[in-house]
């Protein structure tokens, strides 16, 4: 019995031994933690639980450290961007900032008494803009998928307010508090994403029409109702122009395009004829009217397009020099606006025009080339539908300041003046630029 006893004895020593010290907390171990009177067994007992207490929760601590940290890694991409597109954008801003300054500064001394007045201001904007760029750069472009619903809400919300806003120049596209901004220029970018996020995810089913179609063309269909009540042509066609070909390069049959293109243009021109005959509205009929005869009221409504047209006129092909422009003195109504491209046709004649021309084609040349290397359907349709917004607006300015198309106020992405405008879109441009980060790009 003795033996076994202690046998027993010399087991439960060795058990006791062996079993795990829990780590006891220092700050528990302090006198004054220990309640006065409490029977020392069950301060112990209460040191040994805290000290466990406090290890646990320690590491709860860094579990979430550790989740927070990796959810802000995800939030941000710091490949390498094109070089080549960001250069592009650059010589594009100092071009448009020298630009603006020469086209300026006669209407702005005039104007403001300051002939600084607004390429003082554009170039604030233009530094705002590059650093929220890079910035944007940097953020994973995926991200937008979270928002894109609330992205296309509030776009919409603004489209609405505006309504409400008072009239400048005879249409209500601006918002003007805090700053005077146009929505149109945040529902061009809310279309984008939308659009590019919806073919994504049903990309498979594109050629069916109740996928491929009719939920755009109800998209549309609201987007273009609302930007009519401003009422802004060149808005709608751009946004409709955008649409359809995210549209088309994400798979939508073309018939389907063609069908509802038609349609489209003819309820748009019902639209315009009712404005026209039951609302008095005549805004639509005279810039039709302008373009079919510019010189018809040379001294009235038609003003504009004939100054634009003795301004490019004038340049010749050389052109009269950097500066020397005669038509911004009090001649051309908005030369630093709309109309700046016909300055830069008067001041560096056919060459200059020229060259302003081959930078948007290799502006949209790269961001198409981005496009075809994006590592998924997503960024690419956005980076299309992002390259497609400067090119074609870029085309539909000249077009107008050349009379190729009526009249319908359309500025010159990057050259004209417009701080707000200059600074949404390059924001686009730096979600642009995340895209060349995660693409299968040559970076040069």
């Amino acid at each position: 019995m003795e033996k076994k006893g202690g046998k027993a004895h010399a087991a439960a020593s060795r058990s006791a031994s062996q079993r795990p010290i829990r780590p006891v907390s220092t700050a528990h171990t302090d006198a004054s933690a220990v309640p006065a009177g409490q029977h020392a067994g069950n301060a112990s007992r209460s040191i040994s639980s805290g000290g466990t207490v406090t290890v646990r929760q320690g590491r709860t601590k860094q579990k979430r450290k550790k989740a927070g940290w990796s959810g802000l890694k995800g939030l941000f991409h710091f490949g390498e961007m094109d070089v080549t597109f960001l250069i592009l954008i650059l010589i594009l801003l100092t071009f448009g900032l020298v630009m603006l300054f020469s086209a300026s500064y006669a209407v702005a001394y005039y104007k403001e008494g300051d002939s600084f007045f607004y390429v003082k201001k554009q170039a604030i904007f233009v530094v705002m803009g590059i650093i929220g760029m890079l910035f944007v750069s940097t953020i994973d472009y995926h991200v937008l998928k979270r928002w894109v619903y609330w992205i296309f809400a509030g776009a919409t919300v603004l489209m609405i307010i505006v309504l409400f806003m008072p009239p400048i120049k005879g249409a209500r596209r601006w918002i003007v508090f805090p700053v005077q901004f146009q929505p149109s220029e945040v529902m061009k970018f809310a279309v984008i994403v939308l659009f590019s996020y919806m073919i994504s995810i049903n990309y498979n089913k594109m050629k069916k029409f109740s996928y491929g179609m009719l939920p755009f063309m109800c998209i549309l269909g609201l987007v273009a109702g609302l930007m009519m009540l401003e009422p802004h042509l060149s808005g709608t066609l751009l946004i409709c122009a955008i649409g359809f070909t995210i549209m088309f390069v994400g798979g939508t049959r073309l018939r389907h395009i063609v069908i509802v293109g038609v349609i489209g243009l003819l309820a748009l021109t019902a639209v315009v004829i009712i404005l026209i005959k039951f609302k008095g509205v005549d805004y639509f009929l005279a810039r039709i009217q302008s373009w079919r005869d510019p010189f018809s009221d040379a001294q009235g409504d038609t003003w504009q397009t004939v100054q634009s047209l003795i301004t490019i006129g004038s340049g010749g092909f050389w052109g009269l020099g950097l500066g020397n422009s005669r038509q911004k003195y009090m001649y051309l109504p908005e030369p630093q606006n709309d109309f700046i491209f016909s300055i830069i046709c008067e001041e560096l004649g056919f060459i200059g025009g020229m060259v302003v021309i081959l930078l948007f084609v290799l502006f949209c040349f790269r961001g198409f080339y981005i496009a075809s290397k994006a590592p998924d359907k997503f960024g690419m349709l956005m980076a299309v539908g992002l390259t497609v917004q400067i090119g074609l607006q870029a085309l539909l300015n000249i077009a107008v300041v050349t009379n190729t198309i009526p009249n319908t106020g359309i500025s010159l992405p990057f050259f004209s003046y417009g701080g707000t405008a200059l600074v949404m879109q390059l924001l686009q441009m730096g979600v642009l630029l995340n895209i060349s980060r995660q693409a299968a790009v040559i970076k040069t």
